[in-house]
């Protein structure tokens, strides 16, 4: 009887987990591996496909307009880390202030732009953008005499600018709540004992605060690599449902979703999701070991 009751008790765990090991492996591993076979074989639509074995992966070096895709990316990328940090982070400092008043009021109003989505967000400044119509135009002629006729998204130099303001609006409030969180946390008799000891507010900030908000600011830069290599949404619907003039609002999963929906070549689009998810996986690596060389 004790035999056959710890026989029953080695299956328990498995009944338990039997429902999400079959839902994972159908809507994750399956698709998975469905992806590896079509990123070698080129298709022609559905039911009708070729093996090609890696000539997708081939013919991707020598796409120009996946390396169009690709030096897009990673200018939105840079410019997420370079410009969306350092403002999530002094807005996080402002509104942690105990002295400041309506500081709730105020987080929400920051905050809220992340809650309404991508897909809102470019329709938005789809209208924000337009030449002599646009807001952001009148504006600006009305406070420094700025042209009425300024092409914000009809001019291929000023397509990027143009997506950065648009993401900084909507994501500069989200990445401030992880930083207020951090600075919450930030231990408050290490900088009084700084103030005791005549460090000023920068010296403060540099040799208390950074140290402690460091684990979440590396979090942050990882979340917003991440969420920059896979834009979509925002250019399509500011870009009318396109990549822009020239292609310079064209991204690495636009360009994926152009070849696979839209010219039907779902073995070609599965090489370039591979080659996305390689990226992803070295910009994670390369980002994880210069956080534990600082840490050091």
């Amino acid at each position: 009887m004790a035999a056959k009751y710890r026989t029953h008790s080695l299956w328990v765990p498995y009944v338990f987990l039997a429902p999400f090991l079959l839902v994972f492996s159908t809507f994750v591993i399956y698709p998975l591996l469905q992806s590896v076979v079509l990123a070698t074989q080129q298709t022609f639509g559905p039911g009708f496909s070729e093996f090609v074995f890696l000539d997708n992966f081939k013919n991707l070096l020598g796409d120009p307009i996946f390396w169009i895709a690709t030096r897009n990316t990673f200018v939105y990328a840079a410019a997420s880390v370079v410009l969306l940090l350092p403002l999530s982070l002094s807005l996080a400092m402002m509104l942690n202030r105990p002295s400041m008043k309506g500081r709730g009021f105020f987080r929400l109003i920051f905050f809220s732009p992340a809650l309404v989505g991508a897909v809102f967000v470019g329709v938005i400044f789809g209208v924000i953008f337009q030449k002599r119509t646009g807001l952001l135009n009148n504006i600006l002629y009305r406070l420094i005499g700025f042209d009425l006729d300024f092409p914000w998204i009809q001019d291929p130099r000023f397509v990027m600018p143009a997506l950065i303001i648009a993401s900084l609006w909507m994501w500069v409030g989200f990445n401030m709540i992880y930083f207020l969180a951090a600075l919450q946390n930030v231990d408050k008799q290490l900088e009084e004992a700084a103030t005791i000891d005549g460090a000023n507010s920068w010296q403060k900030f540099i040799h208390v605060t950074v140290p402690a908000i460091r684990p979440i600011a590396s979090f942050v830069v990882l979340l917003s690599i991440i969420g920059a290599f896979q834009l979509f949404e925002l250019p399509w619907m500011l870009l009318n449902q396109g990549p822009g003039p020239e292609r310079s609002g064209l991204t690495i999963v636009m360009n994926l979703y152009q070849t696979g929906f839209q010219t039907g070549d779902l073995g070609y689009a599965s090489a370039i999701g591979w080659v996305l998810a390689l990226i992803l996986v070295f910009l994670a690596l390369f980002q994880r070991r210069m956080s534990r060389s600082e840490e050091t």
